[in-house]
């Protein structure tokens, strides 16, 4: 189909309107490039239901979208389909006297289907966060990774903390979410052995950063990021290895252990709680493979 050239009066309309793109709205030619293949792409499965550009319902460009769909294409892809066509029609209405309502009007692409987070086994966290603390450098990486993994942070908040945050005789790290929210999470007992090690090494006043650089000030997002990966590859763990992960990892053992949607919620500092629902469906992802693996009458395995 992307071969077969098109009619002029399916044609032209494009190329106008994509002039008009370049000279007067002065887009990018990779936008340019992208917009014409979108588009000759609409025009050629509309050229056998349809007259023209000025002829098609939005039941037959819907079909279009749906059809595209079934073969495959990306929401992404779907959605830029779209804006590319609501685009042109609106030129159309301005430039062609084009007078019927936009057939692209209120159709939208399918939702991309939600990636399930990745995470770290049991085993691995503990291989990855049991890391020999001899000197200063590590003792402040195993506390870093501790905190991370007890209390399930994310990165922003981590690097921002100070030892005024840390209530280690109660166990508990107050920190600043996303909205300005403050939220007060536990820290579990591993953490606070590993944090009240660093407060010995010294520099622990309480408007010092928690975990500093060496220099009097804290580490930065991207150095902890960076000392994250670097103990993975050191104790062997090849999987992507993040700041994120382990709060991923953090979530979905606590829930798989309690079944608490909503304190894992409140633990994660997540506003809506269809957020925290993403674990429930890695949650169940894990049991149908134990079940797969596990019970005699569970599917067929490959190859069998």
């Amino acid at each position: 189909m992307k071969d077969e050239p098109l009619a002029a009066h399916w044609r032209q309309p494009v190329d106008d309107f994509l002039a008009h793109l370049t000279v007067e709205r002065r887009l990018s030619p990779r936008t340019i490039v992208a917009y014409r293949a979108q588009l000759g792409e609409v025009a050629r499965a509309l050229a056998p239901v349809a007259p023209g550009w000025t002829q098609v319902r939005r039941d037959q460009l819907r079909s279009v979208v749906a059809d595209a769909h079934r073969r495959g294409l990306a929401s992404r892809s779907l959605a830029l389909m779209l804006a590319a066509t609501r685009s042109f029609y609106r030129w159309l209405r301005q430039h062609r006297h084009f007078e019927p309502v936009s057939p692209a009007q209120g159709l939208r692409a399918p939702k991309p289907a939600r990636r399930l987070p990745a995470v770290l086994d049991t085993d691995a966290v503990t291989r990855l966060v049991e890391i020999p603390a001899d000197e200063r450098l590590s003792i402040r990486d195993r506390a870093l990774l501790e905190l991370f993994y007890s209390s399930g942070l994310r990165l922003a908040e981590v690097a921002a903390l100070r030892w005024a945050d840390l209530d280690l005789a109660d166990a508990s790290v107050r920190v600043l979410g996303k909205g300005g929210k403050t939220r007060i999470v536990p820290v579990g007992s591993q953490a606070v052995h590993a944090l009240r090690a660093l407060a010995a090494e010294g520099g622990a006043e309480p408007a010092q950063p928690v975990f500093g650089n060496g220099r009097g000030g804290a580490l930065s997002p991207r150095a902890i990021q960076a000392r994250v990966r670097h103990w993975a590859r050191k104790q062997g763990i090849w999987q992507r290895v993040h700041p994120h992960l382990l709060r991923h990892s953090f979530a979905s053992h606590l829930l798989e252990s309690s079944g608490n949607l909503r304190a894992v919620q409140e633990l994660l500092g997540h506003a809506d709680i269809g957020t925290t629902q993403i674990y429930t469906h890695l949650n169940f992802q894990h049991l149908a493979e134990v079940y797969d693996q596990a019970h005699p009458r569970a599917r067929r395995k490959s190859g069998e």
